[in-house]
């Protein structure tokens, strides 16, 4: 069935094919799908390390980085493959501060692969693509969260659309002002 809102749901809830890429990011949070997602993308051979990032989180007593760490850890990642970023409190500090222990390791990745929550999939995406590299490829590998809001469901509940509404918003303040830059930089 084709709804108005259509456009929406594709906008927001991105998933790519994933290929072999160099790093797999987690942007934060305390949701341990992010991190079975990127413990099972990295045991299939899809790139040799994981970044996870993220502070201190309110609801968990470690930081957002030691809580993933720990779940890839238990899921058979090495410990040598998971990279530390445990200071950023955002999502855009998530890929600044990610960027920054890319770039000091040495590790300047061509091609990108993205653990993140589904309804927070378009914002993360716009957010990494800000802050690396032009040239950067970026997969996105989307996870549900924990209300259960997918690209099937969010309109059907006062909850799923208040969610993702709340996500075009922010996509909204939060790039408004990218876009400029974004048109300088693809100029021939």
């Amino acid at each position: 069935m084709s709804y108005p809102f259509d456009c929406i749901t594709q906008f927001i809830f991105v998933e790519t094919e994933v290929e072999e890429a160099d790093v797999i990011l987690v942007p934060g949070g305390n949701h341990p799908p992010l991190m079975e997602k990127a413990a099972e993308l990295y045991h299939r051979g899809l790139a040799p390390v994981i970044l996870p990032s993220g502070g201190t989180n309110p609801y968990i007593e470690t930081t957002e980085w030691e809580f993933l760490r720990h779940i890839g850890i238990s899921l058979g990642v090495p410990e040598e493959a998971i990279w530390k970023e445990d200071q950023a409190q955002n999502t855009f500090q998530n890929a600044q501060f990610s960027w920054e222990v890319l770039r000091t390791a040495g590790l300047y990745p061509r091609k990108v692969i993205l653990s993140c929550k589904a309804g927070h999939a378009r914002r993360a995406l716009l957010t990494y693509q800000t802050v690396f590299p032009k040239e950067t490829q970026f997969f996105v590998a989307p996870v549900i969260d924990r209300r259960g809001i997918t690209k099937d469901n969010w309109f059907l509940t006062a909850e799923g659309i208040k969610r993702i509404m709340t996500e075009v918003e922010k996509i909204g303040r939060y790039f408004g002002h990218h876009i400029p830059n974004w048109v300088e930089q693809h100029k021939p």
